[in-house]
């Protein structure tokens, strides 16, 4: 039955991108606006109706649950909406998807369309809304006909809309649960969340990583606490942490510069019944003007996820950053502008040191990092590992394998941090062989298998060693070798011998004396060609 839903709502998208396509819109940019949109739309209408059955059970068997409701009193129908769960929109009875169907026919539909969805996002302003970090409220829905240039081409445009939606419920998979949603929204933004080259580019991280990094910080059950991602994206790691704790024991926070990816993780919020964090979600910029707080100070978080851009041209408000103000946050430093390629200034120095400024006392974190950084022996970078090693909040490096991102070709490693660790090593893993590459278009992605992520996540959260794979390091021997936490320079090293007798030994000795007259006569007689070349040219000159 899973398999159907998720077929059948796949089939909805991609009828969806076939009506953009008809109407001059494919992979124009806002055909992305149209489609989350819309789905989110249809989606809003199929809870409501669901929400609205669980209130009147009478409401299941009747042909037409909005002929019904449009009989009830206003107060009574008042009275229901104050009553519906508060992670479903509330809708007047115009809003309906039946009610715009039924209407299609008259003259400026597309006007009426566009109010509609416009009267939602009003009606539900306070709760659906995401904030920017000048307090500016982004609502749901635009106005979307207005992407067809030819206005004579709207109504028609917005009619076909509709009757992609009328024929599909969504009412059966409100009982599913994380995975099936977290599929779908995979496919729904899957042609959207390119790495656009702009600014925060949204890097979209794989889910078998995501579950990856919650499984670890999540190892004993919670309830009542915060999550955090600075450079949210579409919240695939908020979400796969969010679920490992439970949707209902958590409350997410977040912000990111990039307006489309704000309106990814809203969508992700209402799908997997987070409403109620959507107030928390804001959209600016998390180095230069971080939202959360606690009066005057930034907010701390018990649990903190993230995969933040690595390289980015911060250089037109590098200086703002590197302020008495910050010294605290920024306590490794700020990078220096460089005097080429400004692009490839390390902005994600700044995410983690935000991180571990902002995790509370006993916070965990996990951060993508480039493996790089496990290296490095001076500068910002080794001021950050110096910290985590002298505040023993070291919890541990997993070494990813190559292309485990398909929008960049960088080797990535996860840095995790627990402010309350009671140990003195950390656990330094080396997972860069596992996994299976696979094409991806026109690109190579490795892809962990189920057995792969288990293992990573045992090792991890037992504190396992394995041969070449995995080792405790004491903090006191990271220090030792100049702040490197590559699992690799840990490792003993092996020697493969393999005894041999005294004749074999001496025929490999002859075979290497004779390749070794081989490479010499070779020298020569280049040096005599060049000899003769050199004198060639002296003669000629």
């Amino acid at each position: 039955m899973n398999q159907e839903f998720t077929r059948q709502t796949k089939e909805l998208i991609d009828n969806l991108k076939g009506v953009c396509t008809s109407y001059g819109l494919g992979n124009d940019g806002n055909e992305f606006k149209i489609i989350t949109q819309v789905f989110l739309y249809k989606f809003m209408n199929d809870k409501f109706g669901y929400e609205l059955k669980q209130l009147e059970p009478s409401l299941k068997d009747a042909e037409s649950w909005e002929q019904v409701v449009a009989d009830y009193s206003d107060d009574k129908y008042d009275l229901l909406l104050l009553k519906m769960s508060p992670d479903s929109a509330r809708l007047k009875r115009e809003h309906y998807l039946s009610n715009l169907h039924n209407r299609q026919n008259q003259e400026e539909f597309a006007k009426y369309f566009d109010d509609t969805l416009r009267d939602i996002a009003i009606f539900n302003k306070d709760i659906f809304s995401v904030k920017t970090e000048g307090r500016a409220k982004v609502e749901l829905f635009d106005e979307l006909s207005q992407f067809i240039s030819d206005s004579s081409k709207r109504d028609d445009f917005c009619r076909a809309l509709v009757n992609q939606l009328v024929n599909f419920s969504f009412e059966k998979t409100f009982n599913e649960k994380f995975d099936f949603f977290s599929t779908i929204f995979e496919y729904l933004i899957k042609d959207y969340n390119k790495d656009g080259g702009g600014k925060y580019a949204e890097y979209y991280t794989p889910h078998a990583v995501s579950k990856i990094m919650a499984s670890i910080l999540v190892d004993e059950p919670t309830s009542n606490v915060t999550i955090y991602d600075p450079s949210a994206g579409s919240g695939t790691l908020l979400m796969n942490l969010a679920h490992a704790i439970g949707e209902d024991r958590c409350t997410i926070y977040s912000q990111d510069v990039s307006q489309k990816s704000t309106a990814m993780l809203r969508l992700n919020l209402v799908l997997n019944n987070l409403v109620h964090s959507i107030q928390n979600i804001i959209q600016g910029n998390t180095i230069l003007h971080p939202y959360h707080r606690n009066g005057d100070k930034l907010k701390k978080f018990d649990y903190i996820v993230s995969n933040p851009p690595f390289k980015l041209d911060f250089s037109d408000y590098r200086d703002d950053l590197d302020t008495s103000d910050n010294h605290d946050r920024f306590f490794a430093g700020v990078p220096n502008i460089p005097n080429k390629k400004k692009e490839s200034m390390a902005i994600y120095l700044l995410f983690i040191q935000h991180i571990v400024y902002s995790l509370n006392e006993k916070g965990k974190a996990a951060v993508v990092v480039p493996t790089g950084f496990l290296t490095a022996k001076s500068g910002i970078e080794k001021k950050i590992k110096e910290e985590l090693i002298r505040t023993k909040s070291l919890l541990g490096v997993v070494t990813m394998p190559s292309n485990i991102f398909a929008t960049t070709a960088t080797n990535v490693s996860v840095l995790f941090f627990d402010k309350g660790l009671e140990r003195d090593y950390a656990v330094l893993c080396n997972a860069s062989e596992l996994g299976t590459i696979i094409k991806d278009g026109k690109n190579q992605k490795t892809i962990l298998s189920e057995e792969e992520n288990q293992k990573i996540i045992e090792t991890m959260s037992n504190a396992l060693e394995e041969k070449q794979f995995s080792k405790r390091v004491k903090f006191k021997d990271i220090s030792e070798r100049k702040y490197s936490i590559n699992p690799g320079h840990y490792f003993d090293v092996e020697i493969d011998f393999k005894p041999i007798t005294p004749e074999e030994f001496i025929d490999k000795k002859n075979s290497y004396i004779l390749g070794l007259k081989e490479l010499v006569a070779k020298g020569e007689e280049l040096d005599s060609a060049l000899t003769d070349m050199l004198e060639k040219l002296e003669h000629e000159r």
